[in-house]
């Protein structure tokens, strides 16, 4: 069984770090190939290649309301760790990285939404709000439309038996149905993230890989 791996990387990272803690981009990079090793081997399948989708770190300005300047977003370690990331995943075999733009309209520090909360349940005052309580927010261009292109070239070419999305997005729900149409076993791993229901029907199967606690190296759970 031939297997496609694709993964959409702004969700990858997000849940990695939430579940296994911050690493540097080697040790990340490091991780995300065998964690796709450790679906390959537990489907017994034939890696085809990995898909990986994201977007080039932003390195334009953005206005911070709380430091009340604009911040040169090409000088922060996001921007050094993202490049780096990148650059080990491009180096590692059998990955492809697929890469979207960010909006730079769109790009803008926002209130944290638990810090929205309480500040409008009066729970703190605005003289509490810190740097901290503030996330940027850059819309995405492109990054969905390649991996559905992906998907569809894949099934319509019958280039792979089977493929793994690791997502938890259910704009990806009519790509995973054309794949099914045309016969590919399509897999969710959503790393346990919580997933709506119209993406769990259509598609063959849900399954996470590794220990949800402790992450990289160890033993395979479903």
């Amino acid at each position: 069984m031939k297997t496609a791996i694709l993964v959409d990387g702004g969700f990858y990272r997000k849940r990695a770090a939430a579940l296994w803690g911050v690493r540097s981009a080697k040790e990340r990079a490091k991780e995300l190939i065998a964690y796709c090793q450790a679906h390959i081997k537990n489907q017994g399948a034939e890696l085809y290649r990995v898909f990986y989708y994201d977007c080039a770190p932003f390195d334009g300005h953005v206005y911070h309301p709380f430091k009340q300047k604009n911040i040169n977003l090409k000088k922060t370690e996001t921007y050094t760790w993202s490049n780096q990331f990148l650059d080990e995943l491009r180096k590692a075999r059998k990955f492809a990285v697929r890469l979207g733009s960010l909006s730079e309209i769109s790009a803008g520090y926002n209130l944290k939404g638990d810090t929205t909360k309480k500040l409008f349940s009066e729970k703190i005052t605005i003289d509490d709000i810190t740097e901290n309580d503030f996330s940027i927010t850059i819309e995405q261009k492109g990054v969905d439309m390649k991996l559905g292109i992906d998907i569809s070239s894949m099934a319509y070419k019958k280039q792979v038996d089977q493929i793994i999305l690791i997502s938890g997005d259910s704009d990806f729900v009519p790509a995973a149905k054309l794949a099914r149409r045309e016969g590919i076993d399509f897999i969710l791993d959503p790393m346990w993230a919580p997933i709506k229901n119209n993406l769990s029907e259509h598609v063959d199967g849900i399954h996470s890989c590794w220990n949800k606690k402790n992450g990289l190296g160890t033993k395979a759970a479903g």
